[in-house]
């Protein structure tokens, strides 16, 4: 087994408290009503968001997978970082035995923020991530957030 590590920086001019609510505390409502295509719906399997929580993120009808399970590591509210394991689902394609996100939303020196991710890919065997299938990962992360930015942005009081 390898691990290959990735990180990720997204700059918004959004707040970092209101992109932290919008993405992480209520991204799972918010997200399949403004990109239905990337996201159809999630549901939680087990808890209720918090730590230990397991949930399934059904993907849109244009993506080339069907769905994951997700299961929260950590979610600290006052420091604005979120962990989370990609566990289960076709996405994982048999050659990864899982996925890890850790996200922190820091404020940007303009008053809005940056978004700091780092990505652990747990190959199983001698797998091998290749690069354009970071670069398309990497892609689609940040048009969903630029995303969720334009939706924040038309509508201040959501």
């Amino acid at each position: 087994m390898g691990v290959f590590t990735y990180e990720m920086e997204v700059v918004t001019k959004i707040p970092p408290t209101k992109i932290f609510k919008a993405f992480v505390l209520e991204g799972d409502s918010l997200i399949p009503k403004i990109v239905p295509q990337a996201i159809k719906n999630v549901e939680f399997i087990q808890g209720d968001g918090g730590p230990g929580s397991i949930k399934k993120i059904t993907f849109g009808e244009g993506s080339q997978f069907d769905y994951v399970k997700h299961k929260v590591e950590a979610l600290d509210k006052e420091n604005l970082t979120y962990s989370y394991s990609v566990i289960e689902g076709d996405a994982l394609m048999k050659s990864l035995e899982k996925i890890t996100y850790e996200i922190k939303i820091a404020s940007s020196p303009d008053g809005g923020s940056i978004c700091k991710s780092i990505s652990k890919y747990y190959t199983v065997g001698d797998f091998e991530i290749k690069e354009e299938q970071i670069k398309a990962g990497k892609e689609k992360s940040s048009g969903l957030f630029k995303a969720l930015e334009a939706y924040l942005l038309a509508n201040p009081d959501a």
